[in-house]
């Protein structure tokens, strides 16, 4: 009869810790959740930090972030799967290595500076995540900055943001997610799926509680899509779960707070 039990839906984050629970993977396993998805967890680097500060960072040997990559994958293969902070080149190297093999969508969330401005992965690892990682990404979400980074390109106006998605398409991720949060003016997100450029608005809310925005928003698409949704589909329903989770903060911490993780899907 246990056979019988309908199985939920698994998503698998590969990322940081961030003991205050806004952001990093305690972020990503509350998304998973709301999204009645279940969530596994690989530990790549912790933090020392809170809605205030990033005081310390510390990365995992890769030979133990593969020990709990390779735990999960043999025994609860998950059906999407997302990756967070790495840290270095590597733990970047090593995830790359087994993401040749994945076989269920990779959402990669490039993530290099915290909320804070601490940074959270090497400079010199950067060329290894373009080499090792990015050509493996369903998704790639990079915000301004990072796509920047990863194209070498200024991208500060939606046309820019355009062209950024074009290049990074070409250096191999299948659909990229240009987050648009910080432009002047109008808070316009690009997407490219499927070699098609699609402008998604959505309304500024002013608030200083955005921690862990964009760890929600790729957690939440990676759920999405270990439910079978696709991937314009995915963006737009976790789009709407983050600004609903941003207008309805609980208003914790003294800095930048968390957003509602008890936002309804």
């Amino acid at each position: 009869m246990a056979d019988d039990k309908p199985v939920n839906p698994v998503a698998l984050t590969i990322a940081g810790s961030d003991p205050s629970g806004g952001a990093g993977l305690q972020a990503d396993l509350k998304a998973f959740h709301q999204h009645g998805v279940y969530g596994a967890s690989v530990v790549t680097l912790l933090t020392v930090q809170n809605t205030v500060t990033v005081d310390a960072v510390e990365c995992l040997p890769p030979e133990m972030v593969l020990a709990q990559l390779d735990a999960v994958l043999v025994d609860i293969p998950p059906h999407a799967a997302k990756t967070g902070a790495l840290g270095n080149a590597a733990i970047i190297e090593a995830v790359g290595e087994r993401a040749r093999h994945f076989t269920f969508p990779l959402v990669i969330d490039p993530v290099m500076v915290s909320k804070h401005g601490l940074p959270l992965i090497d400079p010199e690892a950067i060329d290894c995540f373009i080499r090792a990682l990015l050509p493996h990404a369903f998704l790639l979400t990079p915000n301004l900055n990072e796509a920047a980074r990863l194209t070498g390109l200024t991208v500060d106006t939606v046309a820019a943001m355009e062209v950024a998605a074009k290049a990074l398409v070409e250096k191999g991720a299948r659909n990229v997610l240009v987050k648009g949060g910080h432009l002047e003016g109008k808070a316009v997100d690009v997407l490219m799926a499927d070699g098609k450029l699609i402008h998604l608005p959505a309304r500024r809310i002013d608030t200083p509680h955005t921690h862990g925005t964009g760890c929600v928003l790729a957690a939440s698409i990676t759920a999405r899509l270990a439910k079978g949704q696709g991937v314009e589909e995915a963006v737009r329903g976790a789009k709407d779960f983050v600004n609903r989770a941003i207008a309805t903060n609980p208003g914790l911490g003294k800095g930048h707070g968390p957003v509602n993780l008890f936002t309804p899907c």
